[in-house]
């Protein structure tokens, strides 16, 4: 049971493995890009290079739906950033339980963006937990880990792709030695959640430290992208590097088109390195400012 790009590595592994996988369950084709084209998950289209049949429903709470998931018979299942929570009855299915891979150190940021909030939240470490699952959310006993240095450079969607790598490993190793792993309880006094992300989330708040809002702009990229204003017109920002300086909270203190905008921040300065305009392309600042004035003493997010 998986949907996204991060679980589709888990399900080539653990066919590399010569594990039978008698179905794939995923989220139902959606509509995507500006022509709203429906199109199918990335588990899905593996599944089905691979002739696994593919089940896509609205929910697992009906009868009719556990009693299709009951004649599959699966001796385990294995669940991959599947999206919806799975209800006790389907827990009970398989005699050798549920298995789940997900994006963080846990009992740290369980939820919907595990991977986006460690680089969000400034974590040092990352990693990937796979875990017995229970009807709470990532509540399960921990059976194996993995643990990263998050890069100083590093954004969510890098960090996304080398933890799906890390996590089809670990799944392959968990379904493996599944009989003599022993589970390892979670201390939920050192949970924290990781809600969905949303565009409101991306608006900068100039005022916070420069290292924080990097922080937040390197979490939210690729998606929904860290966004500010420039003369009340939409300014996206998918890279900035901080650097020292100081001014107004969103001043603009150096605007050179040899090394781009400088904004200061609550404390510090933010060189902007790749930024997108309404209707027009991601490209350096640098670019960017030969093609627009941008005064010293411009403030943005006004």
């Amino acid at each position: 049971m998986g949907t996204p790009d991060f679980a589709v590595p888990s399900l080539q592994a653990l066919l590399d493995a010569g594990h039978e996988v008698c179905a794939v369950y995923t989220q139902p084709d959606k509509p995507q890009g500006r022509r709203q084209i429906l199109t199918a998950p990335p588990v899905k289209e593996l599944a089905v290079r691979h002739g696994i049949p593919v089940y896509q429903p609205k929910t697992l709470k009906s009868e009719e739906e556990q009693a299709r998931l009951r004649a599959l018979a699966p001796t385990l299942i294995a669940v991959v950033a599947y999206g919806k929570l799975l209800p006790g009855a389907v827990l009970d299915i398989p005699p050798r339980g549920c298995v789940n891979v997900h994006g963080s150190l846990l009992p740290r940021w369980r939820g919907a963006a595990p991977i986006q909030w460690t680089v969000i939240a400034g974590d040092k470490t990352a990693g990937v937990t796979t875990m017995r699952m229970d009807e709470g959310l990532d509540t399960g006993d921990m059976l194996l880990t993995y643990q990263t240095p998050v890069g100083a450079r590093e954004t969510a969607g890098e960090l996304f792709d080398r933890l799906a790598v890390e996590g089809a490993r670990l799944l392959a190793e968990t379904v493996e030695r599944l009989d003599t792993i022993v589970p390892r309880p979670q201390d939920d006094a050192q949970s924290c959640y990781a809600r969905l992300l949303d565009k409101e989330l991306a608006v900068i708040d100039w005022t916070k430290p420069a290292h924080q809002i990097d922080c937040l702009i390197r979490g939210l990229n690729p998606w929904p992208v860290a966004l500010t204003t420039l003369a009340g017109e939409r300014l996206k920002i998918y890279a900035a590097m901080p650097c020292a300086g100081a001014g107004k909270p969103g001043e603009v203190i150096e605007s050179d088109p040899k090394v781009g905008l400088t904004v200061a921040c609550g404390t510090g300065a933010l060189r902007l390195e790749e930024i997108q305009a309404v209707g027009g392309r991601r490209m350096r600042s640098a670019d960017f400012l030969r093609g627009h004035a941008v005064e010293k003493g411009t403030v943005l997010g006004v």
